[in-house]
Formats: structure tokens, C-alpha cells, sequence
């Protein structure tokens, strides 16, 4: 299974709110779900949604509003459940 790209926003807005708080976390969630070898985390320019937050994009996803304080919440409960259902074995 190749790589799927988790990007996150560093453009200058998102910058400003914090992403840079929110990047270890993320890199931690990662690590801890053992999905290194499955979710490539990259940064991304402007992803053109600066007036809702700090932006994440899975997939065709834009998750607006990440925080240092959300962003567990946002990964376990939505981009978590699709990576393991990708990874689940075919019945």
C-alpha cells in the first residue's frame, strides 16, 4: 500500500494561529498509532481556507479549525477510522 499524504497547512495565516504547535502533535499521533510506514505528513502552501482556521487535507478532505486543542479529537475520529479501514485485510 503506498503512503497516504496527511498535509497541514503552513502557510503564513495558519502560522499565526499556531500550526507549529499543532505539528509535533500530529507527528506524535502518527508515531503512536505505529502508521509511520502509512501516513506521509507533509506540509503544504496556503491550502486556501485561511478565514477558518488552521487546515488539514486527507484524501479529498479539508478539516478546518485544527488547534493544539482539536487536533486528537479530528485524527482519531476522522482520519484514523479511514487509514485502518484501508489497511484492513480484504475478507
Amino acid at each position: 500500500m503506498a503512503k497516504e499524504n496527511l498535509f497541514l497547512c503552513m502557510g503564513s495565516a495558519c502560522h499565526q494561529m499556531g500550526v507549529y504547535d499543532v505539528l509535533p502533535q500530529l507527528q506524535t499521533l502518527i508515531k503512536d498509532h505505529d502508521l509511520e510506514d502509512t501516513v506521509e505528513l507533509k506540509g503544504s502552501f496556503c491550502l486556501e481556507t485561511c478565514s477558518q482556521g488552521i487546515v488539514m487535507k486527507f484524501q479529498d478532505k479539508r478539516f478546518c479549525g485544527i488547534s493544539p486543542q482539536n487536533v486528537d479529537t479530528v485524527f482519531t475520529e476522522k482520519i484514523l477510522p479511514v487509514v485502518q479501514a484501508a489497511l484492513a485485510p480484504a475478507p
